[in-house]
């Protein structure tokens, strides 16, 4: 099997850290799939722009391993508690692909005659190669009495966050919302818990300084990357 890109991701993360845990988690979060010349063909995405959302099938390109593992660490387990990589959504994966659904914004050119399509509640890393997108399909795609088992027991863990105005006027306005609901929704493995620890978050060109503690993110510095 041989498996190329046809596109990229560009996002506001520049780091693995901080990165939603699951698409849609944050709605507000917007990003673009630049696709390949090759595959910027306006036919091919003929019919697209008539489904709400889509299917990203990527690769997760900062988590590559020689070596397979067939138990790993959910981090929202508190990072002791091992679980089968095969009933996970770890990116530690004998096959690094991954699975995202995303609201699609619109369907555009660029400058260079090539497709972009921008969407919502995205959760990759920038530069993420993409190597398929597929319509989503609610009648067959959404499954009303699913369980979730673990995954579900932490769905409604968020944080207080304390941004100082002073710090939050460095962020672009249309990005704020998006940043916030990031940061609420705890970007820690769930084992760490030291009070006095300065965690550093690369979202956009900024690099966002917090410490978090007894439930609460408080925002102490912003920097530029």
């Amino acid at each position: 099997m041989e498996f190329r890109p046809i596109a990229f991701a560009k996002t506001d993360f520049k780091d693995k850290f901080g990165i939603p845990r699951q698409s849609g988690r944050v709605k507000q979060l917007v990003g673009e799939i630049h696709f390949l010349p090759e595959y910027s063909n306006p036919e091919a995405f003929r019919g697209l722009e008539n489904f709400s959302h889509m299917w990203v099938i990527f690769d997760f390109s900062g988590s590559h391993r020689s070596k397979f593992s067939s138990t790993v660490r959910p981090p929202r387990l508190g990072g002791n508690k091992r679980v089968g990589v095969f009933s996970s959504r770890s990116p530690f994966r004998p096959n690094p692909i991954g699975l995202s659904c995303v609201k699609i914004e619109k369907i555009e050119k660029n400058a260079q005659n090539n497709i972009v399509i921008t969407v919502s509640g995205i959760d990759l890393l920038d530069g993420t190669p993409i190597l398929d997108v597929k319509p989503y399909i609610p009648y067959c795609d959404c499954v009303h009495d699913a369980t979730g088992s673990f995954a579900q027991e932490n769905k409604d863990h968020r944080l207080e966050v304390d941004f100082p105005e002073e710090f939050l006027k460095l962020i672009p306005s249309e990005k704020r919302t998006a940043l916030i609901n990031c940061i609420r929704d705890d970007p820690r493995p769930a084992y760490q818990n030291d009070p006095n620890r300065i965690y550093k978050m690369k979202f956009d060109v900024f690099d966002v300084e917090m410490k978090i503690f007894d439930g609460k993110a408080s925002i102490v510095g912003i920097k530029p990357l």
